[in-house]
């Protein structure tokens, strides 16, 4: 089976839109083992433009049981902001899809999370960690953990500490972060999971001269 994973797409529906169709969706078709989660904060805290959010759920309902959809903070707030009144959106099946996501979603040796857990709990952390902490997270933690951490919502370039880095990051123990800053890089990066290999790569996005692209696979892991 093959995992693949995308977080922090602010909106951005043409950038994911490319993504999902030229590298992932066939993988999707020809195997319904494999899967595509997302960690979260699909809305833009600038317009908060919820088109993304109806095209998504449409694409969850298409790939039943492929797609996993994560809690992100963006989605979280924008929740708190209709109950409390700052925002008018009155789509309750929109509503009600958003509240049903997850805050993390867990295999033997992987949490998905948008922005993390809390390790200092270890293997209570289910327990030790506050829903808003699952997306809300702050800063990131590095470092060995009893199974691998895949998150979003921190830059990679601030982990990296260079405002060019918008690939995956990879600590070399147990944690992963994949917010590639879309909104400045206008790329989301994608990292891939082989379940049988036990393998983890990521892509780069090749341009052509024809002004064509192709995808790059290299092993991370």
């Amino acid at each position: 089976m093959i995992i693949f994973v995308m977080s922090d797409i602010h909106g951005a529906i043409k950038i994911f839109k490319e993504t999902f169709d030229t590298l992932i969706k066939d993988n999707l078709k020809n195997n319904r083992e494999n899967k595509l989660i997302l960690l979260g904060d699909y809305l833009d805290r600038k317009n908060r433009d919820t088109k993304i959010l109806y095209y998504l759920k449409d694409l969850q309902e298409q790939f039943k049981n492929q797609i996993i959809m994560l809690m992100g903070n963006h989605e979280f707030m924008f929740l708190e902001d209709i109950q409390t009144g700052p925002i008018c959106f009155d789509d309750n099946d929109i509503i009600d899809w958003l509240k049903s996501l997850p805050f993390y979603y867990e295999t033997d040796t992987q949490i998905f999370v948008h922005a993390g857990i809390d390790e200092e709990a270890g293997e209570y952390w289910k327990w030790g960690t506050e829903d808003y902490f699952y997306c809300s997270k702050y800063p990131y933690t590095l470092g060995k953990f009893q199974k691998d951490i895949i998150a979003g919502h921190i830059f990679t370039s601030e982990i990296m500490r260079d405002e060019s880095y918008h690939k995956v990051y990879w600590d070399r123990k147990s944690h992963f972060y994949i917010d590639g800053q879309s909104e400045k890089s206008k790329f989301i990066p994608v990292l891939k999971y082989n379940t049988i290999t036990k393998r983890y790569s990521s892509f780069e996005k090749i341009s052509k001269e024809d002004n064509t692209f192709l995808w790059s696979e290299y092993t991370i892991k």
